[in-house]
């Protein structure tokens, strides 16, 4: 009641709620207030719905958007029940009928829309690990630059590469991912792949929509976590990120830690007391390219060991294990007619635990 009658003394058109509601709450607060009620995820997807550029985005957003209103569809045609109510008689049935029956459309069609969105996204996935497999046979170590929207991701990586990617000063500037390939100072070479850009409180349908591109993270062999260092909330946006990266199952992945926009007032204080508590962390300024001195060799020392040359045998019959090689590791060579299938394969060290077991020896030299 008092939200209602402050919104009411200002000539408020809307009320967003800064969290999520159910559809039944959402109703209820409308009927109390009389304007429009929305909460957080739907703020976060009309701003993903502006910034979609390429088909995949929009393909992800517009799923993320029917899931969204499929479960609201009876607000959005409460007024045919309004207007039967005050008729009565005959006339008040059959406009709740025609409410219920443009219901049942629109659930359809939001439906054939959301299986139709799946199966194109679907395609973009298996394109995306067609493309992931080709890279692997380059044998170039691959990271992902991760952070919280507008943290300066997209930056880095144009600072980085010399790639023309939209970065500008706005929540979600990026919500397609760009991968570009680096040679460090030393020779190394290096896929960098910028992505969307997390939140807090990111809403599961979306993480869930945007799968295709958050899988880049995932089988990324190393994740670069950008922090806004001038922003006040800086720590919290880390957890922020931390808990996205937790929820899709890359929380165990090497990280270096690089503490951006230094070249802003009091930004510098702020990363000075980061990089004490990260030890291997970087300042950078990616607008002025400072720190990148620092940022190369942080890199370097990380990549050396990212992925370990081993032969591994595995008898026939454990298919399971034979699988989950061929989905982690870079496999070069590999022989299926002795008593135990034989790979030789490239790991990253944080998996050989895994097939410990089956590990015959290691060829660091090669």
């Amino acid at each position: 009641d008092e939200i209602v009658s402050l919104a009411r003394a200002h000539d408020c058109d809307v009320i967003v709620i800064d969290n999520g509601l159910a559809p039944s709450q959402q109703r209820e607060w409308e009927k109390l207030a009389d304007l429009c009620v929305i909460d957080r995820e739907e703020v976060i997807l009309d701003i993903f719905a502006k910034r979609a550029q390429t088909k995949e985005a929009r393909l992800q957003v517009e799923l993320a958007r029917m899931q969204y209103a499929l479960p609201r569809l009876a607000r959005m045609w409460g007024h045919l029940d309004r207007e039967g109510g005050s008729g009565g008689g005959q006339g008040g049935g059959a406009a709740r009928g025609m409410g219920e029956k443009q219901i049942e459309v629109d659930r359809r069609l939001a439906n054939l829309s959301i299986d139709r969105c799946k199966r194109e996204l679907e395609q973009v996935r298996k394109q995306r690990r067609t493309q992931r497999k080709e890279r692997e046979k380059l044998e170039t170590p691959h990271a992902a630059i991760v952070g919280y929207t507008n943290a300066g991701k997209s930056t880095l990586l144009n600072a980085l590469s010399g790639a023309d990617v939209m970065a500008k000063d706005m929540l979600f500037a990026t919500l397609d991912t760009t991968t570009r390939r680096i040679d460090l100072p030393d020779g190394q070479p290096l896929l960098l792949t910028d992505t969307v850009g997390f939140v807090r409180n990111l809403p599961h349908r979306l993480v869930e929509a945007f799968k295709a591109t958050l899988e880049e993270v995932v089988e990324a062999d190393l994740l670069i976590h950008v922090v806004d260092t001038s922003h006040p909330n800086a720590a919290q946006q880390m957890e922020a990120v931390n808990a996205v990266l937790a929820d899709i199952g890359a929380q165990e992945k090497p990280m270096l830690m690089v503490f951006n926009k230094i070249d802003k007032p009091g930004a510098t204080e702020m990363a000075a007391m980061c990089c004490q508590q990260f030890p291997k962390a970087v300042a950078v300024s990616a607008r002025k390219k400072q720190g990148f001195e620092s940022l190369f060799a942080e890199l370097g020392a990380m990549l050396k060991p990212i992925r370990e040359f081993v032969e591994i045998r595995i008898p026939h019959h454990e298919q399971k294990v034979m699988s989950r090689l061929h989905s982690v590791a870079q496999v070069v060579e590999q022989d299926y007619s002795g008593e135990e299938a034989c790979f030789r394969v490239r790991i990253p060290p944080y998996l050989r635990h895994e097939f410990e077991h089956y590990l015959v020896s290691s060829h660091d030299g090669d």
